[in-house]
């Protein structure tokens, strides 16, 4: 008996291993396809050939605005900018390092042989949409022997970055919605360039703490303040949850390549800086936990608990010559089975064929979200999930999926081991049994590197319903967290 499940399972794997060659193989030649048909689509309704991350790595170059120098130095990589400062808005220069290679650099069998084609025609087009404009002289530094390479299109959307931030500027793409849910930031976030917050402070604001909410990837704030703010209205604490930049009522700027630094940097602006928040808890889920540990990086001192709910930790092995290539294959492993791993494959190896799905689900999220409300009957917990799933634009989450999740979650032992070794704060973690999204594995991990660290799997929860329908003990958990890290 024994010995025929294992029979099974082992024809199980072999059918998913090749099925998942052909299928993927197909995915390969479909997305190219489809990044001629959307750069000429991009020209034709926006006038312009959009860069995408079709193209080979090459060398930077530079517009006329200002040169743009690379360097490697003590096995840092950065990028340099040799512009006015008064042109950078105070920033002199953006980390290479906070860009990952998974977004231009995805190996498939097919792939070498597709790009061949689709980047001799790029590259006609790039010199075609150029022959009018100057450009200045590449600058590459010389100090080792190393040659430095970086995409094409990190090159483009970096020349925008060294311009003063316009957040008005390219509200949105032909691509993404435009209803007034989607673009409200441009009235209602423009003016101080922040990240919409939703506050529930007790009455008479006497709250003495502070609690920020971090959502997860393709989430919004309504995942907290539909579920846990509600059982806290009665609490002591001033709660801040935020719509992550790119998603929700947040910007979403067209420009932005939505890296550690900006998440933060808008996170502290909008929340700390904003309401005068010296002291507090953070509350995060999935993607929010990376966040989480980034401001955990900047404020240790400020941190009074560390609460993660499904932490998406993959430990990168010493010999791993590649890490993000590594954790991308654990997030996506290109299987068609099971139909999560399917997902997150089509979303995080093809740009073109995510851009697509974007522009049938988000752009029309309107429809998907009415025929919700006809079949479940108005339920306002479908609702807000829909909401969340679908208002975002493709290039938040592309490059928030990629920087993030694949880049940053390459390097997570840094930030962990920052809270072992230099905050006493607690760590609590919980993580739902039949989460197919983050295995509990990764909570478990965290706790190896974080001994400290309390871990709580809950039994028949999944990676929503872990707060979604036990919102009343969660939140009681949560207030026990808080309590007894004030003592």
């Amino acid at each position: 008996m024994g010995a025929m499940k294992t029979r099974s399972a082992s024809v199980g794997r072999w059918v998913n291993e090749v099925v998942s060659f052909v299928v993927f193989c197909l995915l390969d030649i479909v997305d190219y396809l489809l990044c001629l048909l959307y750069k000429t689509a991009d020209y034709l309704l926006e006038a312009e050939w959009k860069p995408c991350y079709c193209l080979s790595p090459k060398k930077l170059i530079t517009t006329s605005r200002g040169n743009i120098l690379l360097s490697h130095n003590n096995c840092e990589s950065k990028i340099l900018t040799v512009s006015p400062l008064q042109q950078l808005s105070g920033r002199s220069k953006i980390e290479l390092e906070e860009i990952s290679e998974t977004l231009y650099s995805r190996p498939s069998l097919l792939s070498d042989l597709s790009k061949l084609s689709i980047n001799d025609l790029t590259k006609w087009l790039v010199n075609m949409t150029r022959s009018h404009s100057d450009c200045g002289e590449i600058k590459i530094s010389k100090k080792r022997r190393r040659t430095m390479k970086s995409s094409f299109t990190v090159v483009e959307m970096l020349q925008g970055k060294i311009k003063p931030q316009n957040l008005s500027r390219q509200v949105s793409r032909w691509s993404d919605c435009d209803c007034g849910f989607c673009t409200c930031w441009t009235s209602t976030c423009v003016k101080d360039q922040s990240l919409f917050v939703k506050t529930q402070f007790p009455k008479g604001n006497s709250g003495n703490e502070d609690v920020l909410f971090i959502h997860g990837f393709i989430s919004s704030s309504a995942f907290w303040t539909e579920t846990v703010f509600p059982r806290l209205s009665k609490s002591k604490y001033r709660l801040f949850a935020v719509d992550l930049l790119g998603f929700g009522k947040s910007p979403k700027p067209a420009d932005s390549l939505y890296t550690m630094r900006e998440h933060v940097e808008m996170i502290e602006k909008s929340v700390l800086l904003k309401h005068n928040v010296k002291s507090f808890h953070i509350v995060a889920h999935s993607l929010g936990c990376i966040l989480a540990l980034g401001l955990v990086a900047k404020h240790g001192a400020s941190i009074k608990s560390l609460t993660l709910l499904a932490p998406p930790y993959h430990p990168v092995p010493a010999t791993e010559a590649e890490p993000r290539q590594y954790v991308m294959k654990k997030v996506a492993p290109r299987r068609v089975w099971p139909p999560i791993a399917f997902g997150a494959s089509m979303a995080c190896w093809y740009e073109h064929i995510s851009r697509t799905i974007c522009l049938v689900i988000c752009k029309n999220h309107r429809l998907w979200q009415f025929l919700a409300k006809l079949i479940t009957r108005n339920n306002r917990t479908v609702n807000f999930l829909i909401e969340g799933f679908m208002c975002h634009t493709h290039n938040a989450a592309w490059h928030t999926l990629h920087n993030i999740i694949c880049g940053v979650g390459s390097k997570l032992d840094l930030y962990l081991d920052i809270v072992r070794d230099k905050l006493k704060c607690n760590v609590a973690i919980f993580h739902g049994r039949d989460d197919e999204v983050v295995p509990v594995e990764c909570s478990y991990n965290v706790q190896s590197r974080i001994p400290r660290a309390r871990v709580k799997v809950v039994e028949n929860k999944d990676h929503i319903t872990l707060v979604v329908g036990r919102q009343k003990e969660f939140a009681k958990e949560l207030e026990e967290i808080w309590k007894s890290s004030s003592c």
